[in-house]
């Protein structure tokens, strides 16, 4: 059998972490997506739906902010969910140029219907973490990005 090759200790740390942060994120993101599709929805046109049923209202730029998509797939996602009377977008009436998006009725209820489900799986996923870890993970993981949107 060939021998892997041996990287700097400094960067053998660096991998390996990278590497289990990477195949975490592939499980977890795996096994949300499966539960999301239950409800007949992307996992971009779900996160749509969190997205206002949270905050509201919203521009599609600060849509597009806050999901960290580009605006060509945002609007596609946006087009295909008001075809299904999920959303609607709307001139603001502070700035006419603006467009707002928001649910309908119906997506509100689909919004009410399917987060508590959602998020009781998405705790279901964590549940192998005790709440101490998951602060911890959750802070590790906060640092690390904040850290590299900062420099990057």
């Amino acid at each position: 059998m060939k021998k892997r090759k041996a990287y700097n200790s400094k960067y053998e740390l660096a991998l390996n972490t990278w590497i289990k942060l990477a195949r975490a994120h592939s499980v977890v993101s795996h096994l949300s997506d499966e539960d999301i599709r239950n409800y007949g929805l992307t996992t971009t046109q779900f996160s749509v739906i969190e997205a206002l049923g949270h905050l509201g209202p919203l521009k599609v730029g600060e849509l597009c902010k806050k999901m960290l998509v580009s605006g060509g797939n945002m609007t596609l996602v946006l087009d295909n969910l008001e075809k299904q009377e999920l959303i609607e977008r709307v001139h603001s009436k502070e700035d006419r140029r603006a467009i707002l998006v928001q649910l309908t009725m119906k997506g509100d209820n689909l919004f009410t219907d399917t987060f508590n489900h959602h998020a009781k799986r998405i705790n279901e996923i964590f549940s192998v973490l005790s709440k101490k870890e998951q602060n911890e993970l959750g802070t590790l993981l906060k640092k690390l990005g904040l850290s590299l949107k900062s420099n990057g």
